[in-house]
């Protein structure tokens, strides 16, 4: 029982943290819009955005978000949290169809209800959280071979994105800052969930920061949000919100849920009936998010928002022909 009550505490956190964080974009890119009216593109290595409150107004709907979600990762498995960033993508969308002009597509607002049915069928699928008595348990599993292996290929990966492939290809193509943002995610998930378990164990009178292991899980968290931070922040300058958050959900669902499961084995315990189901209805999700991202330039007559230099202006959004580049924001 109390395995299934921390997974409805997860449930509501996550939940929560949608909301917020789905918020978070639109506010965000309203001041990254502001700033680049006057200053240097957060996409072309500019920090101008700094100076803008809509920016910071967004981090702080963005670090709520987080907060919550942080929570939600020490009361449930990330294969029941991660999923629920769907409704985020839902949120933002339909923000940046009113507010920034992002005009939303009937198959659009039908790829967010096939977000939202694929999570619920995870959500009714999910497993029970492990208990854990000491962070010394995650640390154990994180240091298997099989993590361990999943870690060093992700580093290598990232390594190579940000020294090979952002100077060539990071302005034009959307896979190369949200693949970095992808990739630290999932470990950043791993390590936010030990540090979760960490503190709610502390709370219940078990100290666990006397262990080197939760300092470590700790330092790695703020280190991989940090990058994250910096190559989100680029991708919403040069892309499209309603195309970069279903692209970021997918690809950060996607690699959390294979992260969680070679680490914590979230599906020892579970039929293949309940492992399939969990399976189509991810799968749902990303039928939800393809849909998004086809359609997103099919609003007939839409108009995307570009500041420019001398003042604030909207022009006509670029033919569909002409690949989309920084200055279609």
């Amino acid at each position: 029982m109390k395995s299934i009550s921390d997974n409805v505490h997860g449930l509501i956190l996550a939940l929560s943290s949608s909301i917020f964080i789905g918020s978070s974009f639109i506010i965000k890119k309203k001041g990254l819009m502001k700033a680049g009216a006057s200053g240097i593109r957060a996409g072309s290595g500019g920090y101008s955005y700094l100076l803008e409150p809509y920016w910071w107004a967004g981090m702080l709907t963005m670090i709520v978000g987080e907060a919550a979600n942080f929570a939600a990762y020490a009361y449930a498995p990330a294969i029941l949290v991660t999923p629920l960033g769907a409704l985020s993508i839902i949120f933002s969308a339909l923000l940046a169809h009113f507010i920034l002009d992002e005009r939303l597509h009937i198959f659009g607002v039908v790829g967010c209800i096939l977000c939202l049915v694929g999570s619920v069928s995870i959500v009714l699928h999910a497993p029970l959280e492990r208990k854990m008595e000491s962070v010394k348990e995650v640390w154990h599993l994180a240091t298997q071979p099989g993590f361990i292996i999943y870690t060093c290929l992700v580093v290598c990966l990232v390594l190579l994105l940000i020294f090979r492939f952002v100077p060539r290809y990071g302005q034009s193509h959307l896979i190369v800052y949200i693949g970095i943002c992808s990739l630290t995610g999932s470990l950043t998930v791993m390590g936010v969930k030990a540090v979760g378990i960490a503190l709610k164990l502390s709370v219940e009178d078990s100290n666990q920061f006397k262990y080197f292991q939760t300092w470590f899980f700790t330092v790695c968290v703020i280190i991989f949000c940090l990058l994250q931070l910096n190559y989100l922040n680029k991708a919403l300058d040069c892309f499209n919100t309603a195309v970069v958050s279903p692209v970021y959900y997918v690809m950060f669902t996607t690699l959390t849920i294979v992260a969680s499961v070679i680490m914590f084995k979230d599906w020892d315990h579970q039929t293949v009936t309940q492992i399939v189901t969990e399976f189509c209805g991810f799968i749902t999700i990303l039928s939800g998010t393809f849909l998004l991202h086809k359609t997103k330039d099919m609003g007939g007559g839409s108009k995307a928002s570009t500041v420019t230099p001398d003042s604030e202006t909207t022009r006509e959004a670029p033919p569909k022909s002409r690949p989309e580049g920084p200055e279609d924001v």
